[in-house]
C-alpha cells in the first residue's frame, strides 16, 4: 500500500520523498491504526488524510473548524480531478439536499463538514449508510479543554461518533499543541501512544523577530511599502486597532483589505476572498481570521500588538511561509499591551482555576518578548520540543548574539532592590524605587530610605522596567501566575548575586535582508499567468503551483515536460492541466534573455537544501556578498557565474543587493551619465515602467544590467 501512496505522492502532488512524519501517519492509517500527527504549520499534514483517502475504499469525513479552510482544501482537491465537496451553513438548502444525496449515493472521495454538522441526527443517519474511509479530525487541538482555541462543539463529535455501528480508522492532527493537550486528545480518542507521531515544532523556514521602543505605525507603513508585491497579514488585539492600522496603510494607497467580527459576513467574506486571490496583498485583521486559511505565500506575518499565549502566536505567526520559503514573522511590542491581554482575561467568563492558567500562559507571552535567547528555541522549549537543540541563526537575538554587553552589576542591583521591598511588589515599583522617584507610594513605604533608592537613576523608569522583564525572561526573577504580577527571586538569583553568573544583555536590533537566487522578472510573469488562470477558474492563485514551485521554475528554466516534472510541486496532473502554459512563458523569456541553464532540479531533489545552500555561501556570509567580493577582487560576472553555478543576471542581483546594503559600486561600470539620462527620461515617459516596457523604449545597446544598473542607482528597483 506505501508503494501506491508514493505513486500518488508524485502524480497528484508533484514530489518525490514524504516529508518527516508523513509516511508514518500515512502507514498507521492504511492499516487502520487511530492516530494523532503533530506537525508543524506547512509541514503537510493534509496530505496525512488526503493520500489515505485516495487509496482507501469510501468516502474520507474531515472536520474541520473553519468554512473558509473547507473550500480552500476542496478547491485545491477538485482541481486535480479527485471528487471533494463540504457541507456547511454556507450553502443554501437546496444545495445542501444536493450533496447530502450524492454522499449517500457514494459520489466523493472527501466530504469537509463542520463540527456543528454532528449534532443533527439526520447526518449522522447518512454517515452510517456510507461507506467511509476515514475520519479525520483538522485543527484538533480544538478538541481539547486545554487547548488555545478550544471548542466544545468539536469535543462532543467524539460521542456522536459512538453511534455509528462501523467506525472507520480515526486521526487527528494539529500544528500547535502542548503535552497537556496531546494527552487530551489521545485519552479522548483511544489512541496508542505508538500511533502518536509527533514531528516537533521548528519552522525552519520563518525568522522570528521582537521589535521594541519604536513607533508601530512608522514601522508597519515602512515595512509594508518595501514588499509592496508580497502577500501579509497583521494581527491586532481589537476591532478599533484592526480599523485604525487599515485607514493608516489605505492611507499610503497599499493593497490591503480588513477582517474582524464587527463586519457583516458578507463584508468579511470578500475581504478573505481578495487576499486568497492575491487582490489585495495586505490582511489586517483580529484572531478570528485565519485559523483555517491555507494560502502558501504569506511572506509575513505581523503582530500589531502582544498575543495572550504562545500558542496563539506560533498559530498566527505560522500562516507565514506554508509555502517553505523563507517568511518574516516579527511581534512589535509595547508595555500597554500587557494591560489590554489582562483585561480580556478578567473580562472572560473563565473560572478563576482557567484564568490563573491564562496568567501564567500571559507571562511566557511577555517573557518571549524580553528574552535574548534564540525566540525559535524559546517556542520550541515551551512546547517542550527538544528535537532541535541548535538556535535558528535568523531571529534577531541569534544574528545579533555577539553584540551584547555585561549586566551582571545591574542586575545585582535590581535584585538586592526586589529583595529589600520584601519581594511583595511589582516591576514598576521597583523601577521607581532604583530610579529614586518622588512617588507618593515611595514615600508611603518608605523606600526612600532603602540603600538601592535611586541607584539607577541614569536610567529612564520605562528602560528599568525592560531591564526587570528581561530578567524575569532569563529566569532570576519571576512573577508568579496570579494576575498581579509580584517579583521574587528564584533559585537562579543567588548565583548572579554571588558573581557567579553573568548577565549578557544584546545591544542592537537587525534589519533583515532577503536573498533571492531565482529570476525575479520572470517570477513575476508567472505569478500574473498565474493569477489570470486561477481567476478563470475561479480558484486561489496558490492551488495552480506555490510561490515555491514558481520560485523553483525560475532557478532551472525547464523547457520540456520531462524538466518541468523535475520540478517539486509539478506532478502529472497538475502539468496537464496548466503545465504548457507556464513552459511557452518560460522559454520565451529564457529566448528573450540569452539566459544560460543551470543545473536541472532532479539532482537538487537528491540532496538536502542545506547543501545546496553551502555552494553559494562562504562561511556565514550571505550569497550576494560572496558574489560582491569575487567581483571587487577582479573577476568578471560571467566568472562569477561560472564558479558559483549561477546565471549572470543572478550575479549582477547579487551586486546591486550589496550596493542597497551599504556598500561602494563605480556606476561608471555600468552605464556613462547621456544613458543615464536617457534611462531615466524614458521611466518617465511610461505610465507601467517595467524592465521589458523600458528596454523597448530605448535604443539598442541598452541592456537589462545597465537599465537596473539606473533604477536601483536612484532607488527605484528594491
Amino acid at each position: 500500500m506505501i508503494e501506491q501512496a508514493q505513486q500518488l505522492l508524485k502524480e497528484y502532488y508533484g514530489f518525490d520523498t514524504f516529508r518527516p512524519g508523513q509516511q508514518e501517519v500515512i502507514q498507521h492509517v492504511l492499516h487502520q491504526q487511530d492516530t494523532v500527527a503533530i506537525m508543524p504549520t506547512g509541514g503537510g499534514k493534509s496530505l496525512c488524510y488526503q493520500i489515505p483517502g485516495l487509496t482507501l475504499d469510501g468516502t474520507a469525513v474531515i472536520i474541520s473548524p473553519l468554512i473558509s479552510l473547507m473550500k480552500d482544501q476542496v478547491d485545491a482537491l477538485t482541481s486535480l480531478g479527485i471528487s471533494a465537496t463540504y457541507i456547511n451553513s454556507s450553502l443554501r438548502a437546496n444545495e445542501q439536499r444536493e450533496r447530502m444525496q450524492a454522499l449517500r449515493e457514494g459520489r466523493y472521495k472527501f466530504v469537509y463538514v463542520a463540527p456543528e454538522r454532528f449534532e443533527t441526527a439526520s447526518f449522522l443517519e447518512t454517515l452510517a449508510s456510507v461507506k467511509l474511509s476515514l475520519i479525520a479530525f483538522d485543527e484538533a487541538h480544538c478538541i481539547s479543554q486545554w487547548g488555545h482555541d478550544f471548542r466544545p462543539s468539536y469535543r462532543s463529535v467524539v460521542p456522536a461518533l459512538s453511534r455509528l455501528e462501523e467506525l472507520p480508522v480515526i486521526m487527528a492532527l494539529t500544528a500547535t499543541a502542548t503535552e497537556d493537550v496531546i494527552r487530551d486528545i489521545q485519552q479522548l480518542l483511544h489512541v496508542e501512544s505508538d500511533h502518536v507521531v509527533n514531528t516537533g515544532f521548528a519552522r525552519s523556514n520563518l525568522a522570528f523577530h521582537v521589535v521594541k521602543g519604536k513607533d508601530k505605525n512608522t514601522f508597519v507603513t515602512r515595512y509594508i511599502k518595501d514588499r509592496k508585491q508580497e502577500s501579509g497579514i497583521i494581527y491586532a488585539t481589537t476591532r478599533k486597532q484592526v480599523e485604525k492600522v487599515y485607514d493608516l496603510l489605505s492611507d499610503q494607497g497599499l493593497s490591503v483589505a480588513k477582517y474582524h467580527a464587527g463586519l457583516s459576513e458578507q463584508d468579511r467574506k470578500d475581504a478573505q476572498n481578495a487576499f486568497i486571490q492575491d487582490e489585495s496583498t495586505v490582511m489586517v485583521a483580529t484572531n478570528a481570521f485565519g485559523m483555517g486559511i491555507d494560502k502558501s505565500n504569506v511572506r509575513y506575518v505581523l503582530h500589531y500588538a502582544l498575543p495572550m499565549n504562545i500558542e496563539s502566536y506560533y498559530q498566527e505567526a505560522g500562516r507565514a511561509g506554508r509555502d517553505g520559503e523563507p517568511s518574516d514573522c516579527i511581534l512589535l511590542f509595547g508595555g500597554q499591551d500587557i494591560q489590554m491581554q489582562k483585561f480580556l482575561i478578567d473580562q472572560s467568563l473563565m473560572d478563576e482555576e482557567k484564568k490563573v492558567n491564562e496568567y501564567k500562559k500571559l507571562q511566557a507571552m511577555i517573557n518571549y518578548c524580553h528574552t535574548h535567547n534564540c525566540l525559535q528555541t524559546y517556542i520550541l522549549d515551551y512546547f517542550n520540543d527538544k528535537a532541535d537543540v541548535s538556535d535558528c541563526g535568523k531571529c534577531t537575538n541569534c544574528l545579533h548574539a555577539h553584540e551584547r554587553e555585561d549586566m551582571t552589576r545591574e542586575a545585582q542591583m535590581v535584585l538586592s532592590c526586589v529583595k529589600r521591598m520584601d519581594e511583595r511588589f511589582g516591576a514598576g515599583l521597583v523601577a521607581k524605587v532604583l530610579k529614586g522617584s518622588n512617588d507618593k507610594k515611595i514615600k508611603q513605604f518608605r523606600f526612600d530610605q532603602l540603600s538601592t533608592y535611586g541607584l539607577m537613576s541614569g536610567y529612564t523608569e520605562k528602560d528599568l522596567t525592560n531591564f526587570i522583564h528581561f530578567l524575569v525572561a532569563e529566569d532570576v526573577l519571576t512573577v508568579g501566575d496570579s494576575k498581579y504580577p509580584i517579583l521574587q527571586l528564584t533559585k537562579e538569583a543567588e548565583s548572579v548575586l554571588k558573581g557567579q553568573r553573568q548577565i549578557w544583555m544584546q545591544t542592537s536590533t537587525v534589519k533583515q535582508t532577503e536573498e533571492t537566487d531565482y529570476e525575479q522578472e520572470l517570477f513575476e510573469s508567472l505569478r500574473q499567468l498565474r493569477k489570470q488562470i486561477a481567476d478563470q477558474e475561479k480558484v486561489p492563485p496558490y492551488v495552480l503551483f506555490s510561490d515555491a514551485t514558481l520560485k523553483e521554475m525560475c532557478r532551472f528554466f525547464p523547457e520540456t515536460k520531462e524538466e518541468m516534472l523535475d520540478i517539486k510541486g509539478v506532478g502529472e496532473r497538475k502539468y496537464d492541466q496548466y503545465g504548457e502554459a507556464f513552459l511557452e512563458v518560460i522559454i520565451e523569456w529564457t529566448k528573450e534573455h540569452d539566459v544560460e541553464k543551470q543545473t536541472q532540479p532532479t539532482m537538487l531533489k537528491q540532496e538536502p537544501l542545506k547543501k545546496k545552500k553551502a555552494k553559494q555561501h562562504t562561511g556565514d556570509q550571505p550569497s550576494y556578498q560572496v558574489s560582491y567580493d569575487m567581483y571587487k577582487n577582479g573577476s568578471s560576472f560571467k566568472k562569477i557565474a561560472s564558479e558559483r553555478e549561477l546565471t549572470e543576471q543572478t550575479v549582477t542581483n547579487h551586486i546591486f543587493q550589496a550596493y542597497q546594503n551599504g556598500m561602494e559600486l563605480d556606476w561608471n561600470e555600468f552605464f556613462d551619465e547621456e544613458q543615464e539620462v536617457a534611462i531615466l527620461e524614458a521611466r518617465e515617459s511610461l505610465e507601467e515602467p517595467r524592465l521589458k516596457a523600458l528596454k523597448e523604449a530605448l535604443p539598442d545597446g541598452y541592456d537589462y544590467t545597465m537599465i537596473k544598473a539606473v533604477l536601483v542607482k536612484h532607488g527605484f528597483l528594491k
